[in-house]
């Protein structure tokens, strides 16, 4: 067993991660351990990361205990690079946790300066020349060879050419040199997408009370409302991330069925949202910074209304279906879209109102037809009883939940067989489809389950029931 971690005292005792823990035991005989938990943290880490989304979107995990960010274009709203670096040690101090800070061209130089330069940094291009191999993070044997052939720096690495260096200590170690020196592309992948549209509202005090966050949320959904109309676009989920001062965070989502841009709706449904939370929004010591974002967009062309007024009522019936979703839950309302399938029940999908996608046309019969399909399919198929003329006749009787049924007319079959790229998968029976009547006039949708040449006794099924 080792020692994974230990803190500043122990340190100041020689302790140091990678130790055995019988030495140290020899050297402190009261040290108080704890077993490792790489899962918490990982947590932890995944935490904080969520509380540095305050200084940009581009935040990447460097595990086990690094964080990167690109900072670019955001620094001059903390005073430069030193601002932002002081008050993230303000914050941290509030965490709990101490940091070690560097900035560089590339995200490499940055994680080895932080962890293994004298900090502050003065001169960067120095500093990086500096840093021992270590800073490449490469394996243990090829740190070791390095060290045996007299290269114990990055300078020492950056004054040779590279094609020795591969030859003898393999590409990854000469790619590691050039990515962070610079000389090769690097780039930082964000632990969560940048989004479409980002707004940010940051207070000297922090604010305590929902109805203000509420506010500055409605401040900002004006903002983005703006921004999309001269782009012409709209938005389908918003999000709002409320940033506490102690360096917890709180997320709020809200989804629309169409494209919107009326800061009225988004906020309303936002006071929904919180409405309905199990856990309501603690402000701690208040919020510091508020953000709302708009993940995607999608194009939103001013809409024309009728003059008996239906596109108002339509958008009022999608408002309607945008505030029940968020109170009850995105999957309890649904809306049927067409599939492009020729199995019957798989031609219609069930999603949730806020994912259907822009309407598609429904086939409709020719004038005078009766309906192809039946409005109520049953799932599964009902097993019935059938008499026919001839094997693979029409039905002439049936029998369905112990009542017999005389067939006065029909029309088919329609055959329905499987998806050809799904053969070879055991996916199903070829299908005879018929559309009966019964001496009643009540109307039926069934078929035969398989050929007699498929299989030697096919099962009869009713699947529908026309109206």
């Amino acid at each position: 067993m080792r020692l994974v971690a230990v803190d500043p005292a122990a340190h100041a005792l020689g302790l140091a991660p990678g130790l055995s823990l019988a030495d140290a035991r020899v050297r402190v005989p009261d040290l108080a351990v704890v077993d490792a938990d790489p899962a918490a943290d990982a947590r932890l880490l995944a935490r904080l990361a969520d509380a540095c989304d305050r200084y940009t979107p581009m935040v990447a995990l460097d595990p086990p205990d690094g964080l990167t960010l690109d900072v670019t274009g955001s620094t001059h709203v903390f005073g430069g690079e030193a601002g932002v670096l002081t008050d993230l040690e303000a914050q941290s101090a509030r965490w709990g946790v101490s940091v070690r800070g560097a900035f560089a061209d590339t995200p490499e130089a940055a994680q080895a300066l932080a962890r293994h330069a004298q900090l502050p940094v003065a001169d960067e291009v120095a500093a990086i020349r500096a840093l021992p191999i270590l800073g490449l993070r490469l394996g243990d044997e090829t740190v070791t060879a390095l060290r045996r052939a007299g290269l114990r720096s990055i300078g020492d690495l950056a004054d040779r050419p590279a094609a020795p260096l591969a030859a003898r200590f393999g590409e990854a170690a000469t790619a590691a040199l050039a990515r962070l020196l610079g000389r090769a592309d690097s780039r930082l992948t964000p632990r969560r997408p940048p989004p479409a549209l980002r707004l940010d509202r940051r207070f000297a005090e922090p604010i305590a009370r929902t109805g203000d966050a509420l506010a500055a949320l409605g401040d900002l959904a004006r903002e983005a409302a703006v921004t999309m109309e001269e782009r012409g676009m709209g938005g389908r989920r918003f999000a709002a991330r409320l940033f506490r001062s102690d360096g917890a965070t709180r997320d709020l989502a809200v989804e629309t069925s169409r494209p919107t841009r009326d800061p009225a709706l988004v906020l309303r449904l936002l006071r929904d949202r919180i409405d309905s939370l199990a856990d309501p929004i603690d402000p701690g010591f208040g919020f510091d910074l508020i953000r709302l974002t708009v993940p995607v967009l999608e194009p939103l062309a001013p809409a024309q209304l009728a003059l008996d007024g239906g596109e108002m009522r339509d958008g009022e019936l999608v408002a309607l279906i945008d505030r029940l979703g968020t109170r009850m839950g995105r999957g309890r309302f649904r809306r049927l879209v067409p599939r492009d399938t020729h199995i019957p029940e798989q031609a219609v999908l069930a999603l949730p109102a806020v994912e259907a996608r822009a309407p598609a046309p429904w086939e409709k019969p020719a004038p005078g037809e009766p309906p192809l399909r039946p409005l109520h399919l049953f799932d599964p198929p009902q097993p019935i009883e059938v008499t026919a003329e001839v094997p693979d006749g029409p039905p002439r009787r049936f029998r369905w939940r112990r009542t017999a049924h005389t067939i006065v007319r029909y029309e088919g079959p329609e055959r329905i067989a499987v998806e050809w790229w799904r053969r070879d998968d055991n996916a199903g029976l070829t299908r005879d489809y018929y559309r009966i009547e019964d001496t009643s006039g009540r109307r039926f949708w069934v078929f035969r389950h398989g050929l007699y040449r498929e299989k030697d006794d096919p099962r009869w099924y009713l699947h529908g029931l026309f109206a």
